[in-house]
């Protein structure tokens, strides 16, 4: 359903986008989260766990970069995970200011037992699209991600 705002027609264009760009991002979302297929993992969580995995130990200020949150947020987020024993804190001798997230061993585990199903949630939903559509989506996100 196209917006009814009375704008001129670059905000209609622009606002309609918007809408399918939000109602898609909700509906994926919707069927990656339906379950309990990521064993009660946040999208955050998640995202927490597959960098450490890749990427090894993060220093907690630059993990919230990789995963696009705040540091306040991602405090949370690894408070979260801490508590269920997915990672650890670890302090750095050389200055204490610096916290260092690492992956555990049930961590480690999970994320590896959760995320084969989780990516190929992702490829069904996105099988809707072509190979090139999804290049195009990809690279039209990116540009859109960029300019903000």
């Amino acid at each position: 359903m196209p917006t009814r705002y009375p704008g001129s027609e670059d905000e209609q264009r622009a606002l309609n986008a918007y809408i399918r760009l939000t109602r898609a991002v909700e509906a994926l979302s919707a069927r990656l989260h339906s379950g309990d297929k990521l064993e009660g993992l946040t999208t955050s969580q998640l995202g927490v766990l597959d960098a450490l995995r890749y990427l090894g130990p993060m220093v907690q200020k630059d993990l919230a970069g990789k995963i696009l949150k705040s540091s306040g947020n991602l405090t949370l987020v690894v408070d979260n995970l801490e508590k269920r024993g997915l990672v650890r804190r670890e302090r750095q001798s050389a200055d204490k200011r610096f916290v260092t997230v690492c992956l555990t061993d049930e961590g480690r585990a999970l994320i590896e037992r959760v995320m084969p199903g989780h990516v190929n949630e992702i490829w069904a939903a996105l099988s809707a699209l072509s190979p090139e559509e999804q290049e195009t989506l990809g690279a039209l996100c990116k540009k859109l991600g960029l300019s903000l």
